[in-house]
């Protein structure tokens, strides 16, 4: 692939020094190549975004909703292509790999929605003091460069451009360099509606492209999705110019299973938190809190669950779970099996990566973790469940609570208003209740501590790329 990179309205050969290669997880093997985009090829794409924008804000939102029911119309027209491209690429099985496509048409439709409610929201502010009127304008905060991970791409990266796009914003988009083919499909879908050179800008690279987008000066707001030691690092670059950020890190999510629970349902509930996408989630609960009275009943039914689950290769079987995105993520998971041989835990099911081609690790289970295990406090990205036991509602909340990060929770119990009063106590962004990780366009996303700084997703997802201007006029 040497037109990988669309600057300006065109497709450019990378110029950069980093070769990326992208692997299928499933065979280990490497299926496309691609030069990364240099630095000078960064500057140029913060620059059409800056020559785009006056043009772009300027327009009605209506039109601006025309082009993003328009993404959402490309996107389902490419479906088979893209689903295929999310299972080859991150080892996705096809249930997740629709999954993943729906939610990005309907982040795209959502927010074209939104664009067309933002007249309404310029209006005339009462005041108290008499001889003055004012009003609110909401504005584009300007050029954005949005960064995104390679656990979801297509579906991080709307999340980040639709609201962006609504608001009258323009963008330079760095897909990871382990999964930089499918957003590719947003500057082909860019040229098929003709949405003017430089709106969309998409750049890709290793570490040194992120740092050239993330340090740039040309730059109004940076939007980051990705791990805790990188978020720190653009914070710090933002800093130097004091920049708005909006920072999605990690998690290391808890469930709290109450012995009121029906056992089947709640196994339900904990293996989809800690398997979906290989448990290469922010907001994969891999804590598992179980109350007293439940957990020698719950235990060895889900033991029984993770074991039965089928890994493959889900372009040629039919499998619950597929292999961990690349060969970094499986040798880190793989660390953390030898680490929990190390502290003596007691292994329920898996603990080990799994003597086949390809990325695959089998799902896993530690009952009884102690809390000052690394494994119960680090976030490790896998499907690696921890499970300790818990006496009172107190207890189960203030052990939820004890960890750095706070992005999301899962509450399970028969009790509804115990349900909700655990949830609101928690110290997190989003708790779900008696359910598997439904996420709704409609609602936020984000966390509290060191999982981030701001939201996405809902009507919070476009104030993050708008703001505020008061006009105040003296009728003297």
């Amino acid at each position: 692939m040497t037109t990988s990179h669309y600057i300006a309205g065109r497709w450019v050969e990378g110029q950069g020094s980093d070769c990326i290669t992208v692997h299928d997880p499933a065979l280990g093997v490497p299926f496309a190549e691609m030069m990364a985009a240099s630095v000078a090829q960064v500057d140029q794409a913060v620059a059409a975004a800056r020559d785009a924008l006056p043009s772009w804000k300027a327009l009605s939102a209506g039109t601006r909703a025309a082009f993003l029911r328009g993404f959402a119309e490309q996107l389902g027209q490419r479906r088979e292509a893209l689903i295929a491209l999310q299972m080859r690429n991150n080892g996705k099985p096809r249930h997740e790999a629709e999954i993943d496509l729906d939610d990005a048409i309907a982040t795209f439709a959502y927010y074209a929605q939104l664009a067309e409610q933002l007249p309404e929201k310029n209006r005339e502010v009462p005041l108290a003091a008499p001889g003055f009127t004012a009003r609110t304008r909401l504005e584009p905060v300007g050029v954005v460069g949005l960064i995104v991970p390679w656990n979801f791409p297509l579906v991080t990266s709307a999340w980040k451009l639709a609201p962006a796009l609504a608001a009258g914003c323009t963008v330079v988009l760095k897909p990871s360099e382990v999964t930089p083919l499918i957003e590719q499909a947003y500057g082909q879908i860019a040229d098929t509606l003709g949405l003017p050179a430089g709106v969309l800008n998409i750049v890709n690279g290793k570490a040194e492209t992120g740092a050239a987008l993330s340090s740039h000066n040309g730059l109004d707001k940076l939007s980051f999705t990705g791990s805790n030691s990188v978020g720190s690092q653009v914070m710090r670059s933002a800093s130097a110019q004091c920049r708005p950020v909006t920072l999605e890190l990690g998690g290391k999510s808890a469930i709290v299973v109450f012995d009121d629970c029906d056992v089947d349902q709640a196994v339900e509930w904990i293996v989809a938190g800690i398997t979906w996408n290989a448990g290469q989630m922010c907001s994969a609960t891999s804590r598992l809190l179980v109350q007293d009275g439940i957990a020698d009943a719950l235990l060895p039914r889900l033991q029984q669950a993770m074991e039965k689950l089928r890994v493959g290769n889900p372009l040629s079987e039919e499998v619950d779970m597929g292999p961990l995105t690349s060969q970094a993520q499986w040798l880190k998971v793989a660390s953390y099996f030898a680490t929990a041989r190390e502290e003596g835990l007691q292994c329920l099911a898996g603990g080990k990566a799994l003597d086949r081609d390809g990325w695959f690790v089998s799902p896993t289970l530690y009952a009884d973790v102690p809390k000052q295990s690394r494994l119960w406090s680090e976030e490790i990205f896998g499907p690696v469940l921890c499970a300790r036991r818990f006496a009172s509602e107190e207890q189960a909340i203030a052990e939820a609570n004890d960890s750095r990060f706070g992005l999301v929770a899962t509450v399970c119990s028969a009790d509804l208003a115990r349900a909700e009063r655990v949830a609101d106590a928690l110290e997190v962004g989003h708790v779900w209740i008696n359910s598997v990780q439904a996420v709704f366009v409609e609602t936020s996303w984000g966390g509290t501590k060191g999982s981030g700084i701001g939201r996405e997703l809902g009507p919070w997802g476009l104030s993050g790329y708008l703001s505020v201007k008061h006009v105040t006029r003296c009728l003297g």
